[in-house]
């Protein structure tokens, strides 16, 4: 089946679909527990994510982002353009302006087509809200990396991502430890933790769409 809009649209809105089960898959072996412990105080950070995408060469691309190698936080990780939530704004705001912020594509060249389950990352005590967007007009857009947090944009077809194959297990080297965990291998980068886990539902509500429309 071709990719297209209307079925990503689809995807997006299945009933009784298993996000958790969708997580799980790519959830680190020590990191099962993804809800807020009751005794923390107050709230906890809050952000909004952009899966974003686009045709090229009549393929649909997903994009991502490498982060510089130099940050103080999650350096040289894989992630989705996003980040947290300013006063006054909603997810999806603060997921459309960091992504102009980070990779120059203006939030007014984005239809928004749906989006993801919340979910909640302990060690950082962070919500994160992702929301799925289509290029206006579906072709590739002009990318402006904002080169003080982004070493390099990702432009991945869809088709690349939906192969079983893509998924691997190994080691993660982190903050000077190693652990043994789920990822996506997207030209030998390694897709892991909260991207993977968000793009492993958005990859099973799809094959969940392309399979029942066959």
């Amino acid at each position: 089946m071709e990719l297209t809009t209307a079925v990503i649209r689809q995807a997006l809105s299945l009933p009784d679909f298993d996000a958790q089960s969708a997580h799980y898959h790519m959830l680190p072996m020590d990191r099962r527990d993804r809800v807020r412990p009751p005794e923390l105080p107050g709230q906890p950070r809050v952000g909004g994510v952009l899966l974003l995408l686009y045709c090229h060469r009549q393929t649909m691309h997903l994009v991502l982002t490498r982060r510089r190698d130099d940050l103080t936080s999650h350096a040289g990780q894989i992630s989705f353009p996003g980040g947290r939530r300013e006063p006054g704004e909603t997810a999806v705001t603060a997921a459309l302006r960091e992504t102009e912020e980070e990779i120059g594509v203006p939030a007014t060249a984005v239809t928004i087509l749906g989006r993801l389950t919340t979910i909640y990352i302990p060690p950082s005590d962070y919500e994160v809200h992702p929301f799925v967007g289509w290029v206006n007009g579906g072709e590739r857009p002009i990318f402006v990396p904002e080169v003080r947090e982004v070493a390099e944009i990702l432009e991945v077809p869809l088709n690349h991502l939906l192969d079983p194959d893509t998924r691997e297990v190994g080691p993660i080297p982190v903050r000077g430890a190693t652990y043994t965990v789920p990822y996506y291998n997207v030209n030998g980068h390694k897709v892991w933790g909260a991207t993977a886990i968000l793009l492993s539902e958005f990859l099973a509500r799809v094959r969940q769409t392309i399979v029942g429309e066959r």
